[in-house]
């Protein structure tokens, strides 16, 4: 089973709830027609101008070191586009694998809830803005 996914719209952004497998390898090889990896999914929303993502990961039922890499990849793909992606509901070995690999709270922010998530999103200043001198 490879990754799917259900897009929502919510206040100023975008909740992707996800299913499956986080795994490149995985998808590349056996992905169904219509079913994209995560790092093409999140281009084609910043590509559209949506650049704050929830990623709902509840129903993920495994992730590994190409899933990781390709969180990171998306996360690196929003900012750059002046967004950012948080993390919702990952299962407690998505968690460990996370806060091992030291990418929570460094580099993926790990929300508690989805409203936690939408919430920093409103805190936080756009990147699209850059200071000036």
């Amino acid at each position: 089973m490879s990754m799917n996914y259900q897009a929502r719209k919510v206040a100023n952004a975008t909740v992707l709830d996800v299913s499956g497998r986080i795994d490149l390898g995985v998808a590349l090889a056996f992905g169904k027609k219509g079913e994209t990896p995560l790092r093409e999914l999140i281009r084609d929303f910043c590509q559209r101008g949506e650049t704050h993502i929830v990623l709902n990961l509840k129903d993920v039922t495994y992730i590994d070191s190409s899933g990781i890499g390709e969180l990171v990849a998306s996360v690196t793909t929003l900012r750059n586009h002046g967004g950012d992606l948080k993390v919702v509901n990952p299962n407690m070995i998505v968690q460990k694998l996370l806060r091992l690999t030291r990418l929570d709270p460094q580099v993926i922010e790990v929300k508690p809830d989805e409203a936690s998530a939408l919430q920093s999103f409103a805190k936080t200043p756009s990147a699209a803005a850059p200071d000036k001198p």
